[in-house]
């Protein structure tokens, strides 16, 4: 049976706030959502960085955010940290993705 997703905007807010995380605009939580957009990459162009800013502001090598963002790097947990640091979201933010058919 699937689980119905949260629609209540009581809810919604409850589980941000839980989070500790500030919530996307609608349009680009969707590319995450719908699987299209790896979070990082959203999240920096979210937050008007380039794919030169972000490394920079992360202390990281610019070609392995790039392949954190294009999927063909998984990351290590350090990486997460320092991105969601220069983001100032939280690593869950960077991490979670789901589809709908999941939720």
């Amino acid at each position: 049976m699937r689980q119905a997703r949260i629609e209540d905007p009581e809810d919604i807010l409850a589980a941000r706030d839980a989070s500790g995380g500030e919530a996307l605009p609608l349009d680009y939580a969707r590319r995450i959502i719908m699987d299209e957009s790896h979070p990082v990459r959203v999240w920096r162009e979210y937050r008007g960085l380039t794919v030169d800013a972000l490394p920079e502001r992360a202390g990281m090598e610019p070609g392995y955010v790039a392949e954190i963002e294009t999927g063909d790097n998984v990351g290590s947990t350090t990486a997460y940290h320092q991105l969601a640091a220069a983001l100032e979201t939280t690593v869950v933010a960077l991490v979670m993705r789901s589809k709908p058919d999941s939720i």
